[in-house]
């Protein structure tokens, strides 16, 4: 029984920013080789975003870049340069899935296309997301996720009534399509162990992330209706909401489905039954809906006296739904995060010791785990290419001295 799920997979991984690089994360937490193709001429966006250790920027100081290419190896090519394809197409052979989450058009501009790398390597998988997908009229539409949270709806519910809309936290889709990403190669690696024969997968970010406006769409098909903007409100819960508790910026998310869990919220922010919460109008689900506004605002009042876990211990003990509202510095003090040892803290050249949230699911007979700090700039290229690829000393000098390897 191999250590590892993925353990003999070997990933050559062309994928940068997001999606891609969290995609490939994940096989590399199980077993899989991966190794990342960069260029020092056009170094990775994220070895440029902050937050950096101790708040100097560094090619190699990215707390972001180093969270999400944990345990992967990484080499140099300067892709422009005319010996690299023959170079990339050695590689090539070497792997069982390429990875790619550049514009449609790139790797083929390269001559790096599917059809070039099965023409070397007929069993190799490919894997390519955009944000389109191949094809059509917009397959070459650049950007970022935030552009794509908008060409997929998501921005057009998110927001309140009398506000501009707003992005969902970050670059969201890229944090949606990666576990179908994984999914979908999986796939792709068992049909290739059953028959020998590679593919294709070409993965539209936008067709991917729709699914999660699913419930909006079917209602404007069938009930002709838009869902606007609508804050934390939900159509049927009430309240529905985050709430300030003692400290400075502290809250808590609290929910009711029902006249019961209405009637538990009361009894433990009003036991004595004699405020506003205890008003007539709040009696039922449609008086509660009828000024939420009202609402929350006397909600607030109560929850203000209250340290935020007590109070979510308090009325999680009664049956309502309640969570504490946790910060970054929260997450690494969570209990059950802890527990489950969700966070592994690599010690990186240059940054140091670091966390990277490691995978959420935990395979009993073959664990996955996170080994390796993410890789500086070009940090394997020597022993990727000539202990893994097989490069003699001679080519690999003449490649380096070619100024192949920049």
């Amino acid at each position: 029984m191999p250590a590892t799920a993925l353990e003999g997979l070997k990933v050559l991984d062309f994928c940068w920013v997001a999606v891609g690089p969290m995609t490939t994360k994940y096989l590399a937490e199980y077993g899989a080789t991966v190794v990342r193709v960069e260029s020092g001429g056009r170094p990775e966006v994220l070895r440029r975003a902050a937050p950096y250790k101790d708040g100097v920027a560094g090619i190699n100081r990215s707390a972001y870049f180093a969270n999400m290419n944990s345990s992967k190896y990484g080499v140099t090519i300067s892709m422009r340069h005319p010996r690299a394809r023959e170079l990339v197409l050695r590689m090539a052979r070497w792997a069982d899935v390429v990875t790619e989450n550049f514009t449609p058009g790139t790797m083929e501009g390269w001559g790096l296309g599917y059809e070039e790398l099965a023409a070397v390597n007929p069993a190799v998988i490919m894997f390519s997301t955009s944000m389109m997908g191949r094809g059509g009229p917009l397959d070459k539409q650049p950007g970022f996720g935030p552009v794509l949270s908008s060409l997929v709806g998501l921005t057009g519910i998110t927001g309140w009534p009398d506000r501009e809309p707003l992005n969902p936290y970050g670059a969201y889709t890229d944090f949606i399509v990666p576990r179908f990403a994984v999914a979908s190669i999986l796939a792709a690696v068992d049909y290739r162990r059953r028959t020998g024969k590679g593919l294709h997968l070409d993965m539209s970010q936008l067709e991917t992330s729709i699914h999660f406006s699913a419930p909006f769409m079917l209602d404007r098909a069938v009930n002709g209706r838009e869902q606007g903007l609508k804050g934390n409100r939900h159509p049927a819960m009430a309240p529905h909401g985050a709430y300030p508790c003692l400290g400075d910026d502290r809250w808590i998310a609290i929910a009711c489905r029902d006249d019961r869990e209405w009637g538990s919220l009361r009894s433990v922010l009003d036991p004595s039954g004699q405020g506003e919460m205890f008003d007539q109008r709040f009696t039922s689900l449609l008086g509660r809906k009828s000024d939420e506004d009202e609402l929350d605002r006397v909600i607030g009042e109560h929850t203000r006296a209250w340290d935020r876990r007590e109070l979510m211990e308090a009325l999680q003990g009664v049956g309502v739904p309640a969570g504490v509202v946790n910060d970054p510095r929260d997450l690494f003090e969570d209990p059950q995060l802890l527990h489950r040892e969700h966070f592994a803290y690599l010690d990186h050249p240059e940054i140091g010791p670091y966390a990277s949230d490691q995978t959420e699911a935990h395979l009993s007979r073959t664990p996955g785990g996170l080994d390796r700090p993410s890789p500086l700039l070009g940090e394997h290229t020597e022993h990727v290419l000539t202990d893994m690829i097989g490069l003699s000393p001679e080519e690999y000098r003449s490649l380096k001295e070619d100024g192949v390897l920049e």
